[in-house]
């Protein structure tokens, strides 16, 4: 059963965030931008910005990260999520050989390994 199924099922937790969306309306494709907005209607929770986020993003911004993926990665941490499921490969690289996150950042066929 792929990822969205599973959370058409209730089976797992789709989380969006305020991040998630800024990123999604800056993409100029218009066909990929209305399916994100489609999957990011399945989220059960949101998660907005604030100052612990923002200072979770700095501190990894510190340990290497890109900006805007930590502000990601701070949004999943503070939705306490368990997975944070990305494509981008340079992400998955980096977070892969950064300690200290608190979310496990994993690729889309790894956690449909892991579920």
């Amino acid at each position: 059963m792929g990822i969205l199924s599973l959370a058409e099922a209730d089976k797992v937790n789709l989380i969006s965030s305020e991040i998630l969306l800024f990123e999604i309306h800056r993409n100029s494709n218009q066909i990929r931008k209305e399916y994100a907005l489609e999957v990011v209607a399945k989220a059960k929770d949101y998660v907005s910005m604030s100052p612990k986020i923002e200072k979770r993003s700095r501190e990894l911004v510190d340990l290497g990260i890109h900006f805007l993926d930590a502000v990601h990665l701070a949004s999943a941490e503070s939705a306490h999520a368990d997975y944070f499921c990305t494509c981008d490969s340079a992400l998955l690289k980096k977070a892969k050989k950064t300690s200290g996150l608190k979310v496990k950042v994993v690729s889309p066929l790894e956690l449909a390994e892991e579920l």
